[in-house]
């Protein structure tokens, strides 16, 4: 079953999170922001939940946690309420600016959030085109490792699982196409998107191809370990824990 709250933060960190990514790898990411005539920086702020400032300007997205420096905010009474903007687009309520709110949800936002939904929700005919397929799946990845830290942290059956790793970083990827990390510190996880410093742990798929596979449940992750498609090393309990935890992301994600 999924936890509102935790759901709430798989949102914030995991999905809309990904618009940073979107935004610096995307053709069609990087034209609607060039529609931007001055930078805006959006809060979106959850009662008793998540709150992060998603800065857009023609150069880019970055998120950053608090309202910290935002020109526009945008409230939600609970998370149930965030949610609710993900699954079928209900706004929260304007508490800064409503009027820049207003013009800037109602055209850059919503067109950036679609596109992103087009690649975390691919139609299978546009998966056919090689870029589409590799430009869709990497961000994938970057979803999954924003939920993974999301659901360590607040979600009842993955802290437990979060309560058993030691800390240290872990290095998530593909080889040759993208790299995260998870930072542990006192059982509370981070998503870094930038590849690990000093992992001690890794965890990398040799392929693109087969990261999709394992995504989507096509490709066995058992036969993938047997094949050596999937590369383990250093504290394979952090990757185990880990593991553990992308059972619940597939469950909120699904």
């Amino acid at each position: 079953m999924k936890e509102p709250l935790a759901m709430a933060y798989v949102n914030m960190y995991g999905v809309l999170g990904t618009l940073e990514n979107l935004c610096a790898m995307d053709r069609q990411a990087k034209e609607i922001l060039q529609s931007l005539k001055k930078p805006v920086a959006l809060c979106l702020s959850v009662k008793g939940g998540p709150c992060c400032t998603f800065r857009f300007s023609q150069d880019g997205c970055q998120m950053t946690p608090g309202p910290e420096g935002c020109t526009c905010k945008m409230h939600f009474a609970s998370p149930e309420k965030f949610n609710a903007l993900i699954d079928s687009g209900k706004p929260g309520l304007p508490a800064k600016h409503p009027v820049q709110l207003l013009s800037f949800l109602l055209g850059p936002f919503t067109k950036l959030t679609d596109r992103l939904t087009q690649l975390l929700r691919p139609d299978p005919s546009a998966m056919e085109d090689p870029d589409f397929f590799t430009e869709s799946t990497i961000l994938t990845m970057y979803t999954i490792a924003g939920a993974i830290s999301a659901l360590a942290n607040t979600d009842s059956i993955s802290k437990i699982s979060a309560s058993y790793t030691v800390d240290g970083e872990v290095s998530l990827g593909i080889r040759g196409a993208a790299q995260v990390t998870i930072l542990v510190e006192n059982h509370r996880f981070t998503t870094v998107k930038a590849p690990a410093q000093h992992p001690r742990a890794v965890m990398e798929f040799d392929s693109v191809k087969l990261a999709h596979g394992l995504f989507t449940g096509q490709v066995s992750t058992i036969n993938a370990l047997c094949s050596g498609s999937i590369r383990l090393r250093g504290m394979i309990s952090m990757v185990d824990n880990i593991n553990r935890i992308l059972d619940r992301v597939s469950a909120y994600l699904a």
